[in-house]
C-alpha cells in the first residue's frame, strides 16, 4: 500500500525484539508501541493536546460504540474521526468483534453476521463484516480490524475451531469488500489471528491469515481471563508463523509487565483501557508496581506519584495532594492519575525501544522486574 509500510528497523541481538516503524497517512508509529484507548471518539480525562504532550503516537476507538453512539453518519459528517475529536495523528479502530463477544445473552451469532441488542437502549442492531467495514470507511481510521468471533475462557476445541474457522471467513469478506471501496489506499485492514488456547489452531490461524496478506496482524482472543502463562504461551507458538515484515498487535493486554513480556516474544503494538480506568479508581502505575494513592498511607506522604516519572502531575504534586482529590472528590483526581498511568506506560515503551536499539533488551528485562512487585500487580 503507498500510503502505508512497515519497517523493522533493528532486532535485539540479546533477545529477538523488534524495533520498528510504521508509517501512516496521519503519521508514524514507532515500535514497539502502547495505544491509548480512546473507546467513544475520546480518551477519557485526557485532552487530545495532553495525549500529544505525554508522547501518544496513536489512539484507540471502537466501532461497535461509535455505531450506536453517536452514529458513524454523523461522524462522516463531521469530515470523519480525525476531525471530529480534533485528534491529528493516527487512529486504529477496533471492529466490534470483541464487545459483541461481550454481550453474551442478547446477540446471536450467524453466519450473515451478529444480530444484538443495544446496551444503550435495547434496540436491535446487526453487524456483518461488510457492515463493520462500512462504519470504519465512515469514521475513517488509519488502521481498521476485520471483524472476528472471539471465544471465551475456556473453551472446548470444536467451538475455538468453529471460532477461527468463521473469523476466517469472515476477515476473506473484510478483505474483498475493503478493496471494493474509495478508502483502499487511506485505511489499512489488519486481519486477527484466533484460535482461542489451542496450539494448533493458533498456528493455522496464523497461516490462513498470512496467504490473506494483509498488511498487519492483530492477535485477538486472549487476556480474556486466562492465566498469562497461557497468553505468553499462545504468542511463543504463532510467532514463527506470522509474517516478518508486518505489524503484530496484541489486543487487549496493557499492564506493564505484560507489555514486557510481549516485546520479548515479538509484539509490536498493544492497547488496553487498563491505565485509564483503574486511574479513575485511584490506583496507579509505578515502577515498583501498583500503588492505591486513595490508601491512608500517603495521606501524609509528599514524593510524587513514581519519583522517576516526568509527566505533568509527577513533576508538580505529592501523593498526599492526589489521594486528597479523590478523598474529596475532584475530578482532577481522577485527570492527574490518568495522565500518570498513561505516560507510565508510553515512557516504558520509549525505553523498551531504547533498549532494543542498544542490543540490551535482556538486561531491560531483567532489571524491570527485579524491582516490579508482580504481588502488587493487576
Amino acid at each position: 500500500m503507498e500510503n502505508f509500510a512497515f519497517n523493522v528497523l533493528k532486532t535485539c541481538a540479546q533477545t529477538g525484539a523488534r524495533l520498528g516503524v510504521l508509517h501512516t497517512p496521519h503519521g508514524d508509529i514507532h515500535t514497539p508501541a502502547y495505544m491509548p484507548v480512546g473507546t467513544a471518539a475520546t480518551v477519557k480525562a485526557m485532552t487530545p493536546r495532553e495525549l500529544i504532550e505525554i508522547g501518544a503516537e496513536i489512539i484507540l476507538s471502537n466501532t461497535y460504540h461509535l455505531h450506536l453512539r453517536p452514529g458513524e453518519e454523523l461522524i462522516r459528517e463531521a469530515g470523519g474521526l480525525h476531525s471530529f475529536m480534533a485528534w491529528p495523528r493516527p487512529i486504529l479502530t477496533d471492529s466490534g468483534g470483541f464487545q459483541v463477544f461481550s454481550l453474551a445473552g442478547i446477540r446471536k451469532i450467524r453466519e450473515e453476521g451478529v444480530t444484538f441488542q443495544s446496551h444503550l437502549d435495547g434496540s436491535r442492531r446487526f453487524i456483518s463484516p461488510e457492515v463493520s467495514m462500512d462504519i470504519q470507511h465512515a469514521l475513517g481510521s488509519d488502521i481498521m480490524m476485520a471483524f472476528d468471533v472471539c471465544t471465551a475462557y475456556p473453551c472446548d476445541h470444536d467451538t475455538a475451531q468453529a471460532a477461527m474457522e468463521r473469523t476466517h471467513r469472515w476477515a476473506a469478506r473484510c478483505k474483498t469488500h475493503h478493496e471494493q471501496t474509495p478508502t483502499r489506499d487511506t485505511q489499512a485492514l489488519f486481519g486477527i489471528v484466533q484460535g482461542a488456547f489451542f496450539g494448533d489452531l493458533r498456528v493455522e490461524s496464523a497461516k490462513a491469515l498470512a496467504e490473506m496478506d494483509f498488511p498487519g496482524y492483530g492477535i485477538g482472543g486472549l487476556s480474556v481471563g486466562e492465566p498469562k502463562p497461557i497468553m505468553y504461551e499462545m504468542l511463543e507458538t504463532i510467532m514463527p508463523h506470522m509474517p516478518m515484515g508486518k505489524p503484530r498487535y496484541l489486543m487487549g493486554v496493557g499492564s506493564p509487565d505484560c507489555l514486557v513480556e510481549g516485546v520479548l516474544r515479538g509484539v509490536d503494538m498493544f492497547d488496553c483501557v487498563l491505565a485509564t480506568r483503574i486511574a479513575r479508581n485511584g490506583t496507579c502505575f509505578t515502577k515498583n508496581g501498583r500503588l492505591v494513592i486513595k490508601n491512608a498511607t500517603y495521606a501524609h506522604d509528599f514524593r510524587p506519584i513514581d519519583e522517576d516519572c516526568d509527566c505533568y502531575a509527577c513533576q508538580n504534586f505529592t501523593r498526599a495532594y492526589v489521594r486528597h482529590l479523590f478523598k474529596a472528590g475532584e475530578i482532577t483526581g481522577a485527570r492527574l492519575a490518568s495522565i500518570h498511568n498513561l505516560r507510565f506506560l508510553l515512557r516504558l515503551m520509549e525505553d523498551v525501544r531504547a533498549a532494543i536499539a542498544e542490543d540490551r533488551f535482556g538486561d531491560f528485562r531483567k532489571a524491570f522486574f527485579e524491582r516490579y512487585d508482580m504481588s502488587r500487580n493487576f
